[in-house]
């Protein structure tokens, strides 16, 4: 698909082409909390999906360096907002618990992420595309990083939840340990900063989940209940 969009874009003379990556693509850090991801680590993707975020990445620089295509990559760790859909991890535990269902939570619980608000995620993007320099990576990150239980635990007491709703399942294949981003470059090329903390772009999530009830039952309905099961062994609300 993205050589695909490459081609398109020399043909058509687009003026930029910016690639979207995650920070998969490098692989689990250790559980020290000094080491972090930048734009010069080196890939080591442990699953598919990364795999294939990795070689994206790879035709992008090769257009770029062989034609001359003018191209920016941004690598961002797992966003979250309003109109997620259920099937990542905030959506999923925060409409669980809104309906008093278990949260599962894979292997012990204790695997890191790196947080950040899906407009600042969006904000970085745009000064990116408009002023990132051709043929640049950067990493967008929030330095929010939360042990996956920490979060459960976040959004059931702020709902006011018993913390006994979250239930641990089996681990999931090629699950890393730890992702970090260090967003230097984007802060001191781009200007970037991200105007929500971990904390306001919570409280903004879970106000916008509970004011569209409606919209959270329609996703969990159809496919997603299978897609459900698939993952977690379990039904959608099942104790």
């Amino acid at each position: 698909g993205t050589q695909v969009l490459l081609d398109a874009a020399r043909e058509c003379g687009v003026r930029r082409f910016l690639q979207v990556s995650t920070d998969e693509v490098l692989g689990s850090l250790p559980e020290d909390e000094t080491a972090y991801f930048t734009e010069n680590s080196a890939f080591a993707p442990n699953s598919p999906y990364a795999a294939s975020k990795a070689a994206a990445e790879h035709l992008v620089r090769a257009a770029h360096h062989t034609f001359g295509l003018d191209t920016v990559v941004t690598r961002c760790g797992n966003n979250y907002g309003p109109r997620q859909f259920p099937e990542k991890f905030l959506p999923l535990a925060l409409s669980n618990a809104m309906n008093d269902e278990p949260i599962p939570l894979y292997g012990d619980g204790q695997n890191v992420r790196d947080w950040i608000y899906v407009m600042d995620h969006c904000r970085a993007i745009l000064l990116a595309l408009r002023q990132g320099h051709a043929g640049a990576v950067y990493n967008i990150g929030a330095r929010n990083e939360h042990r996956n239980i920490e979060v459960a635990e976040s959004l059931l007491d702020a709902l006011g939840k018993p913390r006994s709703l979250i239930r641990f399942v089996k681990d999931r294949l090629g699950h890393d340990r730890r992702y970090a981003i260090d967003p230097s470059r984007a802060e001191s090329e781009l200007g970037w900063r991200p105007l929500e903390t971990w904390e306001s772009g919570l409280r903004k999530t879970i106000a916008w989940y509970q004011e569209n009830s409606r919209w959270i039952e329609r996703a969990r309905s159809g496919a997603y209940r299978d897609y459900y099961k698939q993952q977690y062994g379990t039904e959608v609300g099942a104790a």
